[in-house]
């Protein structure tokens, strides 16, 4: 043979895959071979350029080679394949089906191929019939898992649980099988008992029920809690596994996620920035970090955050959506084209859709962030889709499917003060709700004492009855504990709004000391400034100052005429 197959493997097994395709490219045109008389070693040579091409991302380009395998391995003789697979077994190089680097044809294994690369180009379905043409008994973990992550892409949920099972059955250190069967709604004890209690001639991995492997059950625990939102519990679960494994990054981006979920926005980015300070390459739940830092108007982080997102991966879906944050505050439209972008790369990407959602109630277009909110709560239901929900409906006049969406909050999580506070919104949108909305806030604080955003509304709903004593008492009491500039802000709208300026002008200051990019602190007081001077600050302009905003009136005044 002019190009020994040896080599072609070397360089695989030493991962120099453009090299491995340009020789490729010389043993499948070799003359030596002979397609008719040697269909095996053709098929041979072509899956090894497949697993080149596969190696360098040349997806299209392998799916077709490895199609051209599978044509000249059906026309083998059968006694030709059996004598010459034999042979391969024997030869050094791994047969393992576990390889993309694999001499011997396995059609099984070339099919699995081929559903790989249609699963890198995202196209599912057509992955999902090249997986399904390989019989349950020859898929080994790996095919399994694949399937499983195709079955829950197109939906099919029974069959992705099924996979999934499969997978902990074989190893039930498969950790993203564990969280996938999680958030498809299995119990803890169902996951653990699915773990292999004894070795096996299979060889598949065996769990010590002892204390070595009591970790892996509080995570299962862990993640179950999260996935039906019960986020004390989660938490708690995390917690006790980070004082085994300090400095985990996977548990402390999983904490960060789920407090970021709950509003506990300070825990939340002083896990994040732990992750950053161990491991400053980290992408995932990155975006998750940037809209904390939008909230708390962290603008010099967020852009350190974004360059640096930028320099590690431009390709994934946290990056657009940290860009679209990052956005928002320049060019509301430009930050939804980067959010679609987020999700064009990964369908199941969650932040993307509620980014995408919370810019178009901006925009004012309420139904459509309808349909983004829908779609994060599509792939997992949590506290931010159903409030994004909720606001949306109410924001086009929706009132009865807002409630009905609020209460489904408040089922999914019976134990929530947020879920309470989305019920009161809703109530409180109508005059004759404001009694019940009352009550809900009440409750709301009743259960997590120390929730400013359900104290925000009751105050609110205080100063629209005229009780602007009661309102301003509620918030001084939580202003002894919390130095938070959206309470200052609040107490200023309160003490403007009964005349007394000077306590107005106090909070507002207290507010923008706290956070200087606080843009109702800064508006307020602007306002508050011409009140002081005596001007209505409700009043136009000087007509020097806007000569066109005049020309637009006097236009407008001729046509009410």
């Amino acid at each position: 043979m002019d190009v020994p197959k040896e080599q072609i493997t070397a360089l695989l097994d030493n991962a120099l895959f453009n090299s491995a395709q340009l020789l490729g490219s010389f043993l499948v045109s070799s003359s030596t071979v002979n397609a008719e008389t040697s269909p095996h070693l053709k098929a041979e040579n072509l899956v090894l350029l497949g697993d080149a091409l596969f190696r360098e991302r040349e997806y299209r380009r392998a799916i077709h080679t490895y199609k051209q395998a599978l044509q000249y391995y059906k026309i083998i003789p059968k006694q030709n394949s059996t004598s010459s697979r034999s042979a391969l077994s024997a030869s050094n190089r791994s047969s393992s089906p576990n390889s993309f680097n694999i001499c011997a044809i396995n059609e099984n294994e070339v099919k699995f191929k081929i559903a790989s690369c249609h699963f890198a180009l995202s196209e599912n379905k057509v992955a999902l019939v090249e997986m399904e043409g390989i019989p349950s008994k020859a898929r080994n973990l790996q095919m399994s898992l694949l399937m499983a992550k195709l079955y829950r892409n197109t939906k099919h949920t029974r069959g992705a649980v099924t996979c999934y099972r499969e997978c902990l059955r074989q190893c039930p250190y498969v950790i993203e099988a564990i969280i996938a069967l999680a958030e498809l709604g299995a119990s803890a004890k169902d996951i653990i008992s699915l773990f292999p209690q004894t070795p096996n001639r299979g060889g598949r991995a065996q769990l010590d029920h002892g204390d070595s492997s009591r970790w892996l059950q509080r995570y299962v625990e862990a993640q179950c809690c999260i996935a039906s939102n019960d986020y004390k519990g989660g938490l708690e679960l995390l917690a006790e596994l980070l004082q085994r494994f300090p400095n985990n990054t996977h548990i402390l981006l999983e904490m960060a996620k789920v407090e970021a979920i709950i509003g506990k926005n300070d825990e939340a980015i002083m896990n994040f920035e732990k992750v950053r300070s161990i491991d400053p390459y980290v992408v995932t739940y990155m975006d998750e970090y940037a809209m904390l830092l939008k909230m708390k108007s962290d603008y010099s982080k967020l852009n350190k955050l974004v360059h640096d997102l930028l320099s590690i991966d431009p390709t994934r879906p946290e990056v657009f959506v940290a860009l679209s944050v990052l956005w928002d505050r320049k060019d509301e439209r430009g930050a939804l084209s980067y959010a679609e972008k987020s999700i064009k790369i990964d369908e199941r990407h969650i932040p993307g859709y509620l980014m995408k959602g919370n810019l178009l109630l901006a925009l004012k277009r309420p139904e459509s962030a309808v349909m983004a909110f829908r779609g994060a709560q599509e792939l997992r239901a949590d506290l931010r889709s159903y409030q994004g929900l909720v606001h949306s409906y109410l924001a086009f006049s929706k009132v009865k499917e807002a409630l009905y969406a609020a209460r489904e909050a408040m089922k999914a999580m019976p134990q929530s003060a947020k879920a309470l506070k989305l019920v009161g919104d809703v109530h409180a949108s109508n005059s004759g709700g404001r009694e019940k909305a009352k009550k809900f806030y009440e409750s709301a604080l009743r259960l997590e004492p120390g929730y400013l955003g359900a104290a925000l509304a009751l105050a609110e709903l205080h100063v629209i009855e005229g009780r602007n004593g009661d309102a301003v008492s509620l918030l001084e009491r939580y202003l002894k504990d919390w130095a938070d500039d959206s309470l200052h802000v609040k107490l200023a709208q309160v003490f403007a709004a009964t005349n007394m300026l000077q306590d107005s002008l106090s909070h507002y200051q207290s507010a923008l000391r706290i956070n200087p990019q606080n843009e109702a602190a800064k508006k307020g007081l602007e306002r508050l400034e011409k009140q002081m001077k005596g001007v209505d600050p409700d009043a136009p302009e000087e007509e020097e100052e806007n000569e066109v905003d005049d020309a637009d009136a006097e236009q407008e005044e001729a046509e009410l005429l």
